[in-house]
């Protein structure tokens, strides 16, 4: 597919083609638009705003949109950038966002799930359709919860001692209280107590009343005091709260313990410690009641995987009457026999489903052991020093833990304690995993490799790409401005990779892209040599001459000949022994440079008068075709010169010297490598020199 890019940050236009189901490699130099490319078709995909790529120079021209085009064909994409590896993996509970979803949840998964749940589906229905028996097990839980927490089942702090435990006083209003019975009987009692209890503090500001205003206070200060010394707003809230519990249970109690309760309910004096154990015992068998009806409403494979009794299990899960005789009422008997013949229906399916159960169990198993294999041989690999491990948490829920090879228990903050390039390695695997469990259609990885050494670049390339379980035939693409990916694909192992590699130049805005084959992957060696052989130009020819004897023989007196004159000595020298050619090493050198680089004739009296000559020199950097070749010229010229501008300095330096490049290269003259804005500034700064030279 080809994919149009326009008006996006430093991208005016540009086509970048992605072959589908292999491997795109779009190798590019800084500043080209990497970045860009990735955000605006990651945009485009999920429909985000491409206006946040708008370049600045049109921000005001609403005629200038960004536009994206030539991708409708694909319908998701996931990106691996810095944001994927901040928000996705390394989280304080698990190794990765949603590693469940990722390393267990497949469609065998899926399929074998969907048979267990059928033959649960005559228990699991029941909750799904019944409201009544779901808000049943919501209102025995608040019974429970009203008791608080104790070891004697009954706590002095809990809803049900703070609203009964001194007695009704709802049920059992004073007599000088009788007229605020409408209020304290109310269903919004609690809040009327709280306005009138708030009152007493003005109560000795003026002797009118600060309710009514039309008595004297001292006719109410009696009834007003004698109201806040027998109620508690918190209390009532209390007592509110217990006795609607009750109303939403009565119906599940026996008789006999409905009276009982009515009774309590209506103490003047609070609970007795009969009635205390009483109501423990009615707790205590809300609470297996509780038990049995949660176990059945989450019944499934994980209550049900660590046995191999299934039979058994659900046997336990029947709920016997016989032993629960405070709730035994016909509502009660009701729903448990109900769901006690449901029950047998599923027991007679027991057999079919222990065998489900156990597929599945070996299934997650074989899963949890193969990436748990394919992670750890990959950190092993690479040198990190960790391991994983899928796991089932507290919680039931599968999740990927780290661990430290040296310490036994997970780490729950991994970012503590992997260094930046471990982080970025795990990180790309991790991706990986997800964009492979997610079907994506186009995967995106925005220059994932280019921070680590050359044994960790490898082995992720090796995992990520010819892996068993690896983004293979899967369509990718890789931008990067690391050539060290492209000499391993391309060149020392091009059987083993679905690989389509191309160069991206940008110049002024406009995209360009060139294959890459192994026949372009050449040792600088190679590349001088047919260079040499090709150009017409002297000065450059002994552009390539000197690094092809800087790698070959940089003792050479051609080295040191041509050494000389780049760096605009009148003499020849050799400069770590401080001395001048003589004239018989020079001759030498002289004639090795004609017989061996294809140069018809060499006076190097001529060429360093040239050299020095700026006007000359200008000339042959405007007829230069590529950049490399301008970057050499324009170090020539301003060789022993102040150079302030560091970034130049910089790309000269590492395009003069052989030591900073690698062994296999593009050729300058073929892919431009130098990036333009180096250029730009590098033709400004000649424009400057020139105006200088025209003035002498």
């Amino acid at each position: 597919m080809k994919v149009e890019i326009k008006n996006c940050n430093n991208i005016e236009e540009g086509n970048i083609e992605i072959k589908d189901n292999s491997l795109n490699i779009k190798y590019a130099i800084n500043g080209t638009g990497k970045t860009t490319i990735a955000k605006a078709i990651k945009n485009k995909i999920l429909n985000e705003d491409l206006n946040t790529l708008k370049p600045f120079k049109y921000l005001n021209n609403k005629e200038i949109v960004p536009k994206v085009e030539g991708i409708d064909s694909i319908k998701s994409v996931k990106l691996f950038n810095e944001e994927y590896v901040n928000q996705y993996v390394f989280l304080k509970d698990e190794v990765v966002k949603s590693s469940f979803e990722i390393f267990i949840k497949n469609e065998e998964y899926e399929e074998e799930m969907k048979y267990i749940n059928e033959l649960l589906a005559d228990i699991k229905n029941i909750f799904i359709e019944d409201d009544n028996l779901n808000e049943l097990i919501s209102n025995l839980k608040e019974m429970s919860d009203s008791f608080g927490k104790s070891k004697s089942g009954y706590a002095a702090n809990s809803v049900l001692s703070r609203g009964l435990g001194n007695g009704n006083k709802i049920e059992n209003i004073p007599e000088e209280l009788k007229e605020y019975s409408d209020y304290l009987r109310s269903n919004v009692n609690s809040k009327w107590l709280k306005w009138q209890l708030s009152g007493k503090e003005y109560l000795d500001i003026s002797n009118v009343c600060p309710y009514c205003t039309s008595n004297t206070i001292e006719e109410n200060k009696f009834k007003i005091n004698a109201l806040s010394d027998q109620y508690d707003a918190k209390v009532i809230e209390h007592l509110n709260k217990i006795l609607e519990v009750f109303s939403k249970l009565n119906a599940y109690f026996s008789d006999e313990v409905k009276n009982k309760i009515s009774i309590i309910t209506k103490n003047i004096d609070g609970i007795s410690s009969e009635q205390e154990n009483f109501l423990i015992e009615v707790k205590s068998q809300i609470e297996v009641l509780i038990e049995k009806l949660e176990k059945l409403k989450n019944i499934g494979f994980i209550t049900l995987k660590d046995s191999d009794k299934i039979i058994e299990i659900i046997k336990n899960y029947k709920i016997d009457m016989e032993y629960l005789q405070h709730l035994n009422s016909k509502e009660t008997i009701e729903k448990v026999n109900f769901l006690n013949q449901k029950i047998e229906v599923v027991l007679n399916k027991a057999g079919e489903l222990q065998g489900k159960i156990n597929k599945q169990k070996e299934n997650i198993s074989n899963n949890i052991k193969g990436y748990d294999n394919e992670i750890n041989s990959f950190l092993k690999c690479a040198g990190i020093n960790y391991h994983v491990s899928i796991e089932l948490d507290e919680d039931n829920v599968y999740r990927m833990k780290l661990k430290h090879n040296d310490f036994n228990k997970h780490i729950t903050d991994p970012k503590l304690f992997l260094s930046y390039g471990e982080r970025n390695a795990f990180a790309l695997i991790l991706f990986m995993y997800e964009a492979i469990n997610s079907k994506t259609d186009l995967i995106i990885l925005d220059d994932p490799i280019s921070s680590f050494d050359k044994n960790k670049k490898f082995a992720i390339i090796n995992t990520i790409f010819r892996g068993k379980n690896s983004l293979m035939n899967k369509t990718v693409l890789m931008l990067t401005h690391d050539f060290e990916p492209i000499i391993d694909m391309k060149y020392v192992l091009p059987d083993r990779f679905n690989c389509n590699a191309i160069f991206i130049e940008n110049k002024n805005g406009i995209l360009n892209e060139k294959q890459i084959k192994k026949c372009n992957i050449h040792t600088f060696l190679e590349i001088a040599k047919e260079n040499i052989s090709k150009l017409d130009n002297t000065i450059n020819k002994l552009i390539y001459i000197r690094r092809y004897y800087e790698i070959k023989n940089k003792s050479s007196l051609v080295y040191h000949l041509v050494s000389s004159l780049f760096h605009k000595r009148r003499i020849p020298t050799i400069e770590s022994e401080k001395r001048e050619l003589t004239k018989k090493e020079i001759e030498l050198a002289v004639q090795e440079l004609i017989n061996e680089n294809n140069i018809n004739d060499f006076d190097y009296q001529q060429e360093y008068n040239k050299i020095i000559d700026d006007k000359k020199m200008i000339d042959i950097y405007n007829s230069c075709n590529n950049n490399y070749e301008k970057l050499q010229i324009y170090r020539i010229i301003n060789d022993g010169k102040d150079i302030n501008d560091d970034i130049i300095k910089k790309f000269m330096n590492e395009t003069f010297h052989i030591e900073n490049d690698y062994l296999f290269q593009l050729n300058p003259c073929e892919y431009e490598i130098i990036p333009e804005y180096i250029i730009e500034q590098c033709n400004k700064n000649i424009l400057e020199i020139n105006k200088k030279v025209l003035k002498i």
